[in-house]
This record gives structure tokens, sequence and C-alpha cells, in this order.
């Protein structure tokens, strides 16, 4: 019997297997297609999911980095500043999916990860100490599986676990497109009476061109889509001729929200667009489910390995489900924003002039960054992700994302606490104790394998040894 079953070789599904082979825990990646695709939806990586990468050592390898202030929009309107919130990491980085999907890939198989093509999942059936999958007609058991395997998923529906929300009302198209009168179209974001049309234009190649469309949800969502249809609406939307030639990976999709009621019922867990689904402004859909993958594959880990305490796996929907429901929250108030009807502008206009407010920016850009993610941890001022501080050890100075890079849990000890350096000696064989200096103001640090602060010191009735036992267990003489 396996260990862990990823269903989806997705981005997500790869850095659940990468996270989980850090740990020692070879998992086995069941993916569909028997190649990739190469396509991608998505290409931005916000500034929360870079300081993840970032202590894996990941981030130099997905893509480009761009560091301080940077322009980004909220419902089509550009006025935030990424760079005003990310002051630990690129502002953004740009990372087409596919590319992405392939270093995690390639991290997951150095460390020990099976990655199976050509093998879909159709089925399970849960018992108290295994999960069955159906593979391409045969049986496959093991003692926990994830579900990566998309908006459609099987491992959800299977399971039995509802997918709840708001159903579609905008009919969205999308395709690389040879555009052959290049310079006729709007380069950008463009909002007209009668929908939206999002240009990221390549005069001498392939455009990608996608239409919102207010009026109605697709008839059939399944319907494969033709070049004419885009052009279609292309032309609808502008008022004015589009023509274009050469189609590629033309799709469909609309504006639900939906959002599994669980991420975790029994031994079955959901994880990126298998617990999340909404409408892509802002790319936030991919880097939650990065996001996912980061709190899932520790926590996982230790469960399979034996040492985790009651309830850590639970901590997984109990930290991720908020997250991902106020990212629905901020895409249904960035659709209603982006509605084409001339009664809507004076609402984006005075949205627009509240952008400029420095508060507002940090709120809007802190949630669409995701760097505003804080958890509860049972410890006041803890929770956060921790800053990337440049340390100065006995064996030199060193950055706190480095120190995470073998995936685990870390007690920094910055004020010479022997007193603390002694309490979490019992947990040795799973946490590394560094002592450093800098100019941080706390004394000391315990940073979870995701890189969040789980306790500072100095809070009455929260000692580190509860905050030890609460996150990695009991220790070796208990």
């Amino acid at each position: 019997m396996d260990d862990v079953v990823i269903a989806g070789g997705g981005p997500v599904g790869m850095l659940v297997a990468a996270e989980l082979a850090l740990q020692g825990v070879r998992p086995i990646v069941l993916e569909r297609l028997t190649v990739p695709t190469g396509e991608s939806k998505a290409g931005t990586l916000h500034a929360r999911t870079a300081q993840s990468l970032d202590r894996r050592g990941l981030l130099d390898l997905v893509g480009h980095s761009s560091f301080g202030r940077l322009s980004f929009h909220f419902s089509g309107m550009f006025g935030l500043d990424l760079g005003a919130v990310a002051h630990d990491g690129p502002s953004i980085v740009g990372s087409p999916q596919a590319w992405a999907e392939q270093v995690f890939a390639r991290r997951a198989t150095a460390l020990g990860a099976d990655i199976s093509r050509g093998q879909e999942v159709t089925g399970l059936v849960q018992d108290d100490d295994h999960v069955v999958l159906t593979v391409n007609g045969r049986e496959l058991a093991a003692r926990y599986v994830v579900g990566a395997d998309g908006a459609r998923s099987t491992v959800r529906k299977s399971a039995g676990i509802p997918f709840a929300g708001t159903g579609a009302r905008v009919a969205a198209l999308m395709g690389d497109v040879r555009l052959l009168d290049p310079y006729g179209v709007p380069p950008g974001y463009t909002r007209t009476p009668r929908g939206w049309i999002i240009v990221w234009l390549d005069p001498a190649g392939h455009s990608r061109v996608t239409t919102y469309d207010f009026r109605a949800p697709h008839a059939d969502r399944e319907a494969p889509v033709t070049l004419e249809e885009l052009q279609e609406m292309a032309e609808h939307i502008l008022d004015r001729p589009v023509p274009m030639a050469d189609p590629k990976s033309l799709s469909r999709y609309g504006d639900a929200a939906l959002q599994a009621t669980t991420y975790r019922l029994g031994r079955v867990l959901l994880a990126g667009d298998a617990a999340h689904v909404h409408f892509p402004w802002g790319g936030q859909g991919l880097n939650t489910g990065l996001e996912d993958a980061f709190n899932l594959g520790w926590k996982l880990a230790a469960q399979v390995k034996g040492h985790a305490p009651d309830g850590l796996l639970d901590t997984y929907h109990a930290e991720r489900h908020p997250v991902a429901a106020r990212v629905l929250w901020n895409v249904r108030a960035q659709t209603a924003l982006a509605d084409p009807d001339p009664s809507v502008d004076p609402l984006r206009e005075l949205f627009a002039r509240l952008m400029r407010f420095d508060e507002v920016n940090a709120y809007l850009s802190g949630m669409v960054s995701g760097v505003d993610v804080v958890y509860e941890v049972g410890v006041p001022g803890a929770g956060g992700m921790a800053p990337d501080l440049v340390l100065e050890t006995a064996a030199g100075r060193v950055r706190l994302a480095e120190l995470l890079r073998a995936g685990r849990p870390l007690l920094l000890d910055l004020a010479g606490r022997d007193d603390l350096v002694q309490v979490a000696s019992g947990w040795a064989d799973r946490l590394d104790v560094v002592r450093a200096k800098t100019d941080h103001e706390a004394e000391a640090l315990l940073v979870r394998p995701d890189g969040y602060v789980a306790w500072v010191p100095g809070v009455i009735g929260h000692p580190l040894g509860e905050s030890l036992e609460r996150w990695l267990g009991a220790a070796e003489s208990s």
C-alpha cells in the first residue's frame, strides 16, 4: 500500500509531491495526460508565493522576479502598487504555469516522488485505514489521497465533498491567435458597454485574447471554442472588425465561485482548483493553490510518519479554507465592479479614487498578493510569515529563508536564551535550533516548515513547549 497518492499532475499536485518528498515521504502522482500540454492559463506568482518558493530554493528557477514599485489592477483598474506591501522579496514573479509545473515536477522527482502519466482516476472508496482508487480500471490502495485534479475533481466528487457557492453569469472566451491588424486592437484591459476584451499583444506572433460577455453564461460549458466564436465576440465588444487567424489553446470558462465545504474528509484531502475555483481577476487562483501545497505538505508528511499531534492535519482546512473564501469574496467584488453597464461607471470612478489612498492600496494589495495572510496559531503576535532576516551565526551570515530549505521547523534564538534551547532539545530529532544575532526586535522565533511563525516569547500562558507539542507532537523523552 502506498502512503500518499496525488491525483493530478498540474503545478499544485507537483508541488504537493515535492513538499512531501522533501519530508521523506515518497508519493505517487497520477496524471491523466500522457504528456504535459505546455499551455499556461496563469503566469503571475504573487509576493507571498514568491516568499514561500524562496524558502525552498525554487524562486530563481520559476521565472523573472520584479522588485519595488509595481502597478497592478483591481477589476481592471490600474491603481495598486504591489511593491508597497512586498517588503520581503519580489513584488511579483512572471512564471508561465506550464514552466512552474516542470520546475516542481523536477524537484519532486529528484527527491524521490513517482510521477506516473496516462493514469486516470475514475473513482475511489474510503475505508477507516486506507483509500482504494480506481485507476485505468484497476484498483490502487493508499493511506491518504490528495485531490489536485482540478475544478471537476473526480476525487472530490467520489469522496462526496460538496462544492458550494454561486454559479456563472459571465461567459468568457480565451485563445492565442495571430491578429491580422494587431495595432487596430487596444492592448491590455478594455471595458466597453458591451463587455471586456483583454489583449496581451504580440504583433509579430500570437497574442492572447480574452473576452468577457456579461449578458449570460455559456449555454454549453463543454462545447469546443471556434476561431469564429472568439472573433465574433471580440468584434461585438469593440464594435469593429478584429481579424484573426491561426488559433491555439482556445477555451471557455465562467465566473462561478465555488469552494469545497471541507478540505479534508477522513483520508482524502483537496488542494488547488479541486478545492476552490473563481474568475481569474488578479491571478489569485494558482497562487492560492500553491500556498495550499506549502501548508499541506509538511502536515501530511508528519501524519504519515506517525509523529503528528492530534488535530494537526485538520489545521490544513482550518487555515486554508478561510483564505480561499476571502479570495472568492474579493473576486466576486471585482466582477461586480466590472459590469459593463454604464450605470456602474460612477462606482468604478469612485473606487479608482479610493485606491489612491495608501491605506486602501495596502489593504487591496495585501489581499491580492497574499502577504496579509496570518494564521490563527494560538499565540498573540504569531501566525504571519517569518521575515527573511539576515542572521549572523557562528557559521557566518545567512538568510532565514536559506535555513528553511530543508523543510524543517526552526527555533531561532536571537538573544542567547539558554532556557529556550533547553526546552527545544526534546524535539532535536525534528527541529533545527539556530543561535544568531540580528536587528529584529524578537528574542526568539519558532518557525514552522512552511515559514509561518508559530510562537514568539513574552506571551504569558503560551510557553514554548506547548507550541512545540501543538505543531511537532510529543517530545522524544515523553
